[in-house]
C-alpha cells in the first residue's frame, strides 16, 4: 500500500521550513510519496540565490525581490529572530549537535525525489520568475494542487 503526503509550504520562516523538510525527508525514507506546494512566502525557500534577477520586472517587483529572502539560508526565524541574533544562536546550537542545515535538508529532499510545486498565482503576484526557482520546481495552479492534495493520505499546512 503506497502512502502519499502533501505539504503546503506557506511560511517563509527558517524553523518552519526546517520542520517541513525534516518531515518530507523522513517520509521519503519510509517510501511515502511526498509533494511540497510552495505559496507566497514559502517560495523563498526554493529561490535559487544564484539566479535572482531584476530583469523584465516592474518597479514594485524589483523592490520586492530586493527585500525578500533569496534562498533558504536567508530565511528568518518565526520567533525570537532578534534581528538575526536568534537565528545565529539556533545555527550554532545545530552545529554543536552536528545537525544538518536547512540547505542540507532541502538538498536531501531534492535527491530523494520529493516533488516540488510552486503556486502560479503566488509566483506571479510576488514577481518571481520561474528561472529564479530551483530547477525541480514546477509551476502549477491552485486547482492542480488541490487535485494532488485530495489524493494524499496526509496533508499539512506549514
Amino acid at each position: 500500500m503506497n502512502k502519499k503526503m502533501n505539504l503546503l509550504m506557506f511560511s517563509g520562516d527558517y524553523d518552519k521550513a526546517l520542520a517541513a523538510l525534516i518531515l518530507a525527508n523522513s517520509a521519503r525514507e519510509l517510501d511515502v510519496d511526498v509533494t511540497m506546494f510552495f505559496a507566497f512566502w514559502g517560495l523563498c525557500l526554493v529561490r535559487d540565490p544564484e539566479k535572482a534577477t531584476s530583469e523584465d520586472k516592474t518597479l514594485y517587483e524589483k523592490m520586492f525581490g530586493m527585500v525578500t529572502p533569496k534562498g533558504p539560508e536567508e530565511l528568518p526565524l518565526s520567533r525570537m529572530n532578534m534581528v538575526g541574533l536568534g537565528k545565529q544562536m539556533l545555527l550554532e546550537m545545530m552545529e554543536d549537535d552536528k545537525a544538518p542545515s536547512l540547505t542540507d535538508f532541502l538538498n536531501g529532499a531534492r535527491k530523494k525525489g520529493v516533488k516540488f510545486y510552486g503556486c502560479k498565482l503566488s509566483v506571479d503576484v510576488m514577481g518571481f520568475k520561474e528561472d529564479e526557482l530551483l530547477p525541480e520546481v514546477q509551476i502549477i495552479t491552485a486547482k492542480e494542487y488541490l487535485a494532488d492534495a485530495l489524493e494524499s493520505d496526509m496533508q499539512l499546512f506549514i
